[in-house]
């Protein structure tokens, strides 16, 4: 099974991901990890991108669809995968459904964390204290929320169309959101 969970930065997508790389053995391709990762790693990739993050601002379509393509076989060796902050738009979700069609996959689900704007500013807020996270600054946050709001939600209406969109609740305690998301994906594999 290939699982998007979708919604703004600090809807608790990593969190809930976690969680079902445990329990369904998925793996998670979180794009904010291998981009943090570029980034610890020193190269001259993790520099560009180092500078693009602390701004708010989005790294390129070309580079994380490349980063993605190169995780796609853990992906395959574990019969599926959940995709945490890609795609972001129309252009990545189209690039994702080629990869996956040229290995006869497909994203088979799409769940969405829906939140207030609000709240993921008092979540972000605390995120940031705790972790000093460049990229979770109040400042670069709000550019990744309006980023967010304009680029990634027009992706809505593309999985809707493929009665692939299911609609959780993200306001509520991880236990109650992980129940929401076990109830839409069905019973897990052993």
């Amino acid at each position: 099974m290939n699982l998007i969970l979708f919604g703004p930065p600090a809807a608790g997508k990593g969190t809930q991901a976690k969680r079902l790389v445990d329990s369904r053995q998925m793996v998670q391709l979180s794009t904010g990890d291998m981009l943090r990762a570029a980034i610890a790693s020193g190269s001259e990739l993790g520099k560009k991108v180092a500078g693009v993050m602390e701004r708010g601002e989005l790294v390129t379509d070309a580079i994380v669809i490349e980063l993605i393509e190169a995780r796609l076989p853990e992906a395959d060796a574990a019969g599926g995968a959940i995709f945490d902050g890609f795609p972001r738009n129309v252009a990545q979700a189209e690039a994702l459904d080629q990869m996956l069609a040229h290995r006869s996959a497909k994203i088979d689900l799409v769940i969405r964390l829906k939140v207030d704007d609000e709240a993921l500013m008092q979540r972000i807020a605390g995120r940031f204290a705790e972790s000093g996270r460049p990229d979770d600054n109040p400042d670069s946050f709000k550019v990744r929320l309006d980023a967010y709001n304009t680029q990634t939600a027009p992706l809505l209406p593309y999985y809707r169309e493929q009665k692939k969109l299911v609609e959780v609740d993200g306001m509520g305690s991880v236990d109650t959101v992980a129940a929401a998301i076990d109830k839409a994906l069905g019973k897990p594999r052993r």
